[in-house]
């Protein structure tokens, strides 16, 4: 029988799931999630809780704390092929969670575990997307959130979601990586909140599940995606691992994670000759990945390893280019999503990527998450069309 514990990937050392605190005692290292005995089963739920055996098989149906998330569509286009030069790309559109974007993968899993643990606050930092889901799913079930945000670094739209679904909003001055300094402080000082940021391993967890489907329905030599706070990244690397080793899958698709160059730090780690990452001031139009000191650096460079994975970077320009045709081919994303694309285009240009490969780019936000760079447009008089 399955069963969990939280385990250093760092020393090995292995904790019971009934503490909340996620960082080694020995070492320091951000702990995982591991499943003993783990079987590839799935059980009668939609979305993620499809997959309960394998991101959280101890917790009891009545503590999980869902809206229906996962089981996304994944879609296919003419104008993105041609713009890519790949005949087969295909676009798993993340923005069609509840709240809008991949967080509400990982936070159905984590409000879940604070359920069982009887928690009845939240905390967060966010630039965004993760204070929406941790509102949302909070809310649902019945607790109290908090979210730390960088009141000049986030779209109108995610703070009006986060403060529609009850937040109690900490305005602080600086950017994302000021908040998550800030929420590391306040935990040493207390245990009353349970943190709902990707130093959680069950968010990991949850976030995997994106691979799972992808790899039900698909069979990629590349799998794309924005990186930012690198919960993706890791988490992604973790569940072709989980496939690999019990035989569901023949052969692993290589990871493409894609930073913009003015956030990008996990490239320049990647790329250089480190022991560890060295945080810069992020600066880029996608707001989303706008993140200079990734917490989950060690787990995202195990993926990228596991599956000879690629850490790419791209300009705004870029990014945006690629965005205008996703919104053209009528799927739309936000700005940090359109990255997935971009970055392809830029393997495809350079021969890394070939034209008759199979890629799976992942979208990872709604396009009306962002829309304060509203696209040039023109109107028409009526005797125009006629």
């Amino acid at each position: 029988m399955t069963f969990s514990v939280l385990k250093c990937p760092n020393c090995g050392e292995e904790f019971s799931i009934n503490r909340n605190k996620y960082t080694c005692d020995r070492c320091g290292d951000i702990l995982d999630v591991y499943h003993h005995d783990m079987e590839y089963s799935t059980i009668a739920m939609k979305g993620v809780w499809k997959y309960k055996n394998m991101i959280h098989p101890e917790i009891p149906n009545s503590k999980i704390i869902t809206r229906g998330e996962g089981d996304t569509n994944i879609y296919r286009s003419q104008r993105i092929s041609e713009y890519a030069g790949i005949k087969n790309i295909h676009l798993k559109h993340e923005g069609e969670n509840p709240t809008g974007s991949f967080k509400d993968r990982g936070m159905t899993v984590a409000v879940s575990e604070a359920a069982r643990l009887e928690f009845n606050k939240t905390l967060c930092a966010s630039t965004g997307n993760t204070s929406a889901a941790a509102a949302s799913y909070s809310a649902l079930a019945g607790m109290d959130s908090y979210v730390m945000i960088p009141g000049k670094n986030i779209s109108s739209n995610k703070l009006f979601q986060a403060v529609s679904y009850g937040a109690n909003i900490v305005d602080i001055e600086g950017d994302f990586d000021t908040a998550m300094a800030d929420v590391k402080q306040a935990l040493e000082k207390t245990r009353d909140f349970y943190v709902l940021n990707s130093l959680n391993p069950w968010r990991i967890e949850g976030q995997k599940t994106i691979i799972y489907e992808i790899m039900e329905k698909l069979k990629p030599d590349f799998i794309s995606f924005p990186a930012g706070n690198l919960g993706n990244t890791s988490a992604f690397g973790k569940a072709l691992m989980d496939l690999k080793s019990l035989g569901k899958i023949d052969y692993v698709p290589r990871l493409v994670a894609i930073q913009a160059e003015g956030a990008s730090p996990f490239y320049e780690y990647m790329h250089g000759n480190k022991n560890s990452i060295t945080p810069v001031r992020a600066e880029t139009i996608a707001s989303a990945i706008r993140i200079g000191n990734p917490v989950n650096y060690k787990k995202a460079r195990r993926s990228i390893e596991f599956s000879n994975g690629i850490v790419e970077r791209i300009s705004d320009d870029e990014i945006m280019s690629a965005k205008r045709v996703i919104d053209r081919s009528g799927i739309g994303c936000e700005p940090a999503s359109a990255a997935a694309l971009a970055g392809v285009l830029k393997l495809r240009n350079s021969g890394v990527i070939d034209s008759g490969d199979t890629v799976a780019s992942i979208l990872t936000g709604h396009l009306l998450k962002d829309v304060s760079f509203m696209p040039e447009y023109k109107t028409l008089e009526v005797s125009d069309i006629f």
